[in-house]
């Protein structure tokens, strides 16, 4: 039997300080999410490519770009990726370190998972896939 993974505490502290999950879905992306650091100037995700993860930005400044056009700055709490991945589609946007960057990468499988068990966590990730949608 593998041993039981533990929730990252500097996640846990960074999740709890820019989101207003609860403490339980916390402590379940923090362990079950992957904590990668991202140096200003590399790309995150690519336009028109599969996606196969989503993020939450837990420091630095993140820009989404359609084409060359900045389209929004996302900061520590914020989600990306998530759209194509609710959608079932291809990226709609890339996404750029416009900072060194802290994010919690949040597998394809792991998205699925979180969304059957947390029906808050599913809503927040359709409202915010729609909400940005809706401002193209």
């Amino acid at each position: 039997m593998a041993p039981k993974q533990k929730a990252d505490p500097q996640v846990v502290e960074a999740l709890s300080t820019h989101t207003t999950f609860d403490k339980r879905l916390v402590k379940k992306l923090a362990t079950i999410g992957t904590a990668v650091n991202i140096p200003q100037g590399w790309s995150i995700i690519m336009e028109t490519t599969p996606a196969d993860s989503a993020y939450i930005v837990l420091a630095g400044t993140v820009e989404i770009r359609k084409g060359s056009d900045v389209v929004a700055h996302l900061g520590a709490g914020d989600v990306f990726g998530e759209i194509a991945l609710v959608n079932h589609s291809l990226r709609n946007a890339s996404a750029v370190a416009a900072t060194d960057v802290r994010a919690l990468r949040l597998g394809e499988d792991a998205i699925a998972e979180l969304s059957a068990q947390d029906n808050a966590f599913a809503d927040t990730l359709r409202s915010h896939a729609e909400s940005r949608l809706s401002a193209d």
